[in-house]
């Protein structure tokens, strides 16, 4: 019963033990909010990186796949299997329509030839359009000169908006007025594309570089299938609308374009085989001996709801083998069927995406491991602290001791005070951190422009800390002059630092223009903050163990001596 009794009075009676509990709070904070932070990150390119993939991709770019539609029926046969789609993966350069005069920039891309309406199955492309139509909420959280808002207005005497117009444009990757193939570009391709602090994206020289008001030219070099390259293919596109992925390296890249057109530039369309050797009796050519099928260099598979990309993989090769198997007996496939070895490669989209998703997550265990290094921060305050107490306390222990009190009844107290002070600050961190993480981006606006109410009020606090410290100078204590003075200090550099802040304009800590999401993650890691709060708890037991072994040691009679 007196372990509980003095453990309360020791909390209670004086200031140094709520130091302590507030020492462990912030560590706990400090890791908690760090963590989150970046597991946050890590989650956001995990989501955008899988946004423009699906959940498992068959790749053979050497040759590409032949009978492609073949696969993808068999695919959607599965019940794992929500829908498959081809693509045609290839590198090329895009002639820009800017600057002005003939001298035109060029930049080097990704082109990927896509069937719209499958692809925007498999993946998220058709939420990636970045001129589309927006919903009212969205409109309202966009700046008053955000060039979407006006897009988004109706039109003189037409219902439809232009913002929709484009968004049918780029899910059909068709230019409505000509209906020719169309090209969406990654909202970073065109340098005419500039980001603006809060994110959003502005065309240079008042809107005059609007990609879906141009065109550019495609060039791409074919591969024979014996080897080599080919005539290097061009070809004319209207810009019908820009994506953004998520992903700076994505939407830096890749441009999307019909599969059929990328098919017959890339010489991977449909033909015929001919002998050389035996020619046509009638027209003096070389025979037909059969029909090369069409082909593409991926298939993109997305898995149905509750089912994981990993089970997904398991599906997709067991699929994959029997439409290897089938077009293998297929004599008419014979000299287009893909090989089982070497450049074939089916994995998950993290696989696909481990060189860019590993180093993050490297990162954030590396983050996590040096930030761990605060609960030693804590069982050291915690040591420090108590060891001061059981000295302040030692005719207590040796009152104790001489009325029969055991060691280990004298131990438990201030393990029982560690307890205390671990989980009460473990408990106050974790809510302090949370309070951080769910309102950091708020936090970070105000950072951004600080209202100016908080300088005066810091102000006025400041002078009424300074007037005080005056008034309680005069009794030569030296204590309510020197907190005072730190009072007053504080308070003066918070009004400072406000005003300079504002008059420069704000602090951008998160810029998007470097970290590319608009928002700081805001979701706090759970299984963080249950190591870490478990983590300060058994540190500030192992701080407390020392000095409850010295009061434990305690002689009673030199106690009862001590003064």
């Amino acid at each position: 019963m007196y372990h509980a009794l003095l453990c309360n009075r020791y909390l209670t009676s004086r200031v140094i033990p709520l130091i302590a509990v507030a020492a462990v709070a912030l560590c706990v904070a400090l890791v908690i909010m760090v963590v989150s932070v970046m597991t946050g990150f890590l989650d956001m390119v995990r989501s955008s990186g899988r946004t423009l993939m699906g959940d498992v991709i068959i790749t053979y770019s050497s040759g590409g796949i032949p009978y492609y539609e073949r696969l993808i029926d068999r695919l959607e046969t599965f019940p794992d299997v929500s829908a498959a789609t081809a693509v045609v993966d290839s590198w090329g350069l895009l002639r820009m329509p800017y600057p002005q005069g003939p001298n035109k920039e060029t930049e080097f891309v990704q082109v990927w030839g896509i069937e719209p309406e499958g692809f925007a199955k498999v993946t998220g492309y058709a939420g990636t359009l970045y001129w589309r139509s927006h919903t009212p909420d969205e409109l309202n959280d966009m700046r008053p000169d955000d060039p979407r808002r006006v897009l988004n207005e109706p039109r003189p005497g037409d219902d439809a908006t232009t913002a929709r117009l484009l968004e049918a444009d780029g899910l059909s990757l068709r230019h409505g007025p000509t209906d020719r193939p169309g090209i969406a570009l990654g909202i970073h391709v065109s340098a005419g594309n500039e980001r603006q602090p809060d994110g959003s994206i502005r065309p240079m020289a008042d809107n005059h570089w609007w990609m879906p008001r141009h065109e550019v030219t495609l060039t791409v070099v074919p591969s024979a299938p014996q080897g080599g390259l080919l005539e290097p293919q061009s070809r004319i596109f209207p810009v019908v609308n820009e994506f953004s992925s998520g992903v700076f390296l994505i939407d830096d890249k890749r441009v999307m374009i019909p599969l059929s057109v990328a098919q017959d530039m890339l010489h991977f369309d449909e033909g015929e085989y001919v002998d050389d050797t035996r020619f046509d009796s009638e027209t003096g050519l070389p025979s037909v001996i059969g029909v090369h099928p069409a082909r593409a260099t991926m298939v993109l598979v997305r898995a149905v709801d509750g089912v994981t990309p990993d089970e997904l993989l398991d599906t997709v090769n067991v699929a994959y083998g029997a439409f290897y198997n089938e077009i293998f007996n297929d004599v008419d496939a014979l000299l287009g069927a893909p090989l089982r070895e070497l450049g074939l490669k089916i994995k998950t989209w993290e696989q696909q995406q481990a060189q860019f998703i590993g180093p993050i997550e490297k990162e954030r265990e590396l983050m996590r491991t040096l930030f761990s290094l605060v609960y030693l921060v804590c069982a050291g305050l915690v040591l420090a602290i108590f060891w001061a107490i059981v000295y302040e306390k030692t005719r207590d222990i040796g009152i104790l001791r001489s009325i029969g009190a055991s060691r280990l009844g004298i131990a438990w107290i201030f393990l029982r005070y560690g307890l205390v002070v671990g989980v009460a600050g473990a408990i106050l961190g974790a809510g302090l951190a949370w309070l951080v993480v769910h309102n950091i981006n708020a936090i970070h606006d105000a950072l951004d422009d600080p209202p100016a109410v908080l300088a005066w009020v810091a102000g006025a606090l400041a002078l009424a800390a300074l007037v005080v410290t005056v008034l309680s100078g005069r009794s030569g204590k030296l204590l309510p002059i020197v907190l005072g003075t730190l009072i007053t200090v504080t308070l003066a550099g918070i009004t400072t630092v406000v005003m300079l802040v504002r008059h420069a304009g704000g602090i951008v800590i998160w810029d998007p223009t470097v970290y590319y999401f608009n928002e700081i993650p805001n979701t706090m890691d759970v299984n963080t903050a249950i190591v870490t709060m478990i983590g300060a708890v058994v540190f500030s037991l192992i701080g407390a163990f020392l000095p409850a072994a010295k009061a434990a040691d305690t002689d009673p009679v030199k106690a009862l001596r001590y003064e």
